[in-house]
């Protein structure tokens, strides 16, 4: 009998059967490779994989061809349900099947499978873009109720980055006047990559656009990469103040994140209002921050 005293805290070790000797062991995790899984199914789940798939595709793509019977022992899971994720793994470009007695199976490889998946998510998009017209007659074509056209004060909860990324897009895509942005240090990069601020420089050729930054050395190397004429920092007292962007003094867009130390692993979430009152104190709030504050210095040759 195997015994073996590891003084960690449960979630640190994981139990494995060594194959060798037959005997369980209880190892340490290593959180680095573990970190790396985590993201990558997290990325295969927002490409359409259910968690077995996922599961199965893994499993196949870190070892040498395997019959059914072997995948299914070593993940625990239904001969059956095996086969049938198989199947699917096969039709998404993911799995081959090998043609051998008994049949094996081997995971293509990682880059193409991402490859397939990307497209395949590309050309159902595609065809739902063909269908919007069809739809969006369908939709005219039915008898409409009469309603009176009333504005109401209303909220929308967004939760992750694609979500907030989308309505973001949306609501500076309609402003008509101006825009007053908002974005705390641990945003700025994320904005910056996603494409925001590249909007925002389109807009600001036709609208008046403000982008208020908090000064730190991070805030300025991103800062000092855009080009927009009103650009201002402002001083660590408002460190806290989250993100936030208010368009044509109507809409409002407050991300929101739990503080603590597990923040940056916590899902950003973010409100979205037109709520008259709510948008008229951020307005106000950064009117007063903007108004204190120096404009952003450029070099001479930038």
């Amino acid at each position: 009998m195997f015994v073996e005293t590891v003084m960690e805290r449960p979630q640190r070790v994981t139990k494995l059967l060594d194959e060798n000797t037959g005997a369980w062991k209880l190892v340490r995790k290593d959180k680095g490779p573990l970190k790396s899984v985590e993201l990558i199914e997290s990325m295969f789940q927002k490409l359409g994989l259910s968690k077995n798939e996922i599961r199965v595709y893994i499993y196949l793509a870190r070892s040498k061809e395997r019959k059914a019977s072997e995948i299914s022992e070593a993940l625990s899971l239904h001969r059956t349900e095996t086969y049938r994720i198989l199947r699917d793994l096969e039709k998404k470009g993911l799995v081959l099947s090998v043609f051998e007695k008994p049949l094996k199976f081997i995971a293509t490889p990682f880059e193409r499978a991402i490859d397939a998946l990307i497209e395949a998510k590309k050309m159902r998009i595609r065809r739902l873009e063909k269908r919007k017209k069809d739809l969006i007659d369908l939709w005219v074509s039915l008898p409409q109720p009469e309603m009176k056209h009333k504005r109401k004060e209303v909220f929308q909860i967004l939760e992750g980055e694609e979500q907030i990324d989308f309505k973001s897009n949306e609501i500076i895509q309609n402003m008509q006047q101006q825009i007053s942005v908002f974005v705390s240090e641990e945003d700025l990069a994320r904005l910056y990559h996603s494409g925001f601020i590249d909007r925002l420089e389109k807009l600001s050729k036709k609208n008046f656009v403000k982008l208020l930054v908090n000064d730190s050395r991070k805030s300025r190397f991103f800062a000092e990469k855009v080009r927009l004429a009103n650009v201002r920092y402002t001083v660590s007292d408002v460190e806290d103040v989250p993100t936030f962007i208010l368009v044509d003094q109507e809409q409002l867009l407050l991300v929101i994140r739990k503080s603590g130390e597990k923040a940056k692993r916590a899902k950003i979430a973010a409100l979205w209002t037109n709520y008259n009152a709510f948008v008229r104190v951020l307005e106000k709030l950064f009117s007063e921050l903007w108004n204190v504050e120096e404009p952003l210095t450029r070099d001479s040759s930038s």
